[in-house]
């Protein structure tokens, strides 16, 4: 009789952990989503943002293809790909950091009524996906928790859990101020 509730609690407990580590790892990947969905509306303002600059400097060629090319990089990462997407969203902020300094030199391009939506847009929205990689990295940090953690990580290991990878820069480059020279 001892024997049978000492395997009933021992069920139970493996149930509980097993479930707790299900629960880690689907609001991980919401989590992710989120970011996702956040990366693919600042991609989508881009196009626009570039169509409104290009008007004002035309000779500025190369920082116009420089955001496209990081543009088109970042979104071919797969999805998945947690510390890639990082690095290819690191280096697109660093160039639209440049496309953003050209404005400083066009008066008329801060004047314009469309540039000044589009950037206002693009500040929210930077806002938001900060505050969804903060979001995702808490779920990735808890799920990492009951991954390693003993005795959860008997289960994890058994069911094949895995780590979450944190959604940070890498690149200290990708840190720094962008340097934009005329």
């Amino acid at each position: 009789m001892i024997g049978l509730a000492i395997a009933v609690v021992v069920i139970l407990y493996l149930v509980f952990v097993y479930n707790g580590l299900v629960k880690a790892r689907q609001i991980a990947e919401e989590a992710w989503s989120g970011i996702d969905v956040q990366l693919k509306r600042r991609a989508d303002l881009i196009p626009n943002l570039i169509e409104t600059v290009k008007g004002y400097a035309a000779h500025e060629k190369s920082t116009f293809e420089e955001v496209i090319a990081m543009r088109n990089r970042a979104q071919a990462v797969p999805a998945g790909d947690v510390e890639g997407r990082a690095q290819a969203e690191g280096a697109l902020s660093q160039a639209l950091g440049k496309l953003f300094a050209l404005a400083e030199a066009y008066p008329d391009l801060k004047a314009n009524e469309n540039f000044a939506e589009l950037q206002r847009s693009l500040e929210t929205i930077e806002g938001e996906i900060q505050m969804s990689r903060r979001y995702y990295n808490g779920a990735a940090r808890d799920l990492n928790v009951k991954v390693e953690s003993f005795p959860s990580n008997l289960i994890a290991n058994a069911f094949r859990f895995v780590k979450a990878g944190y959604f940070e820069i890498t690149n200290d480059a990708d840190r720094a101020v962008p340097q934009v020279k005329f």
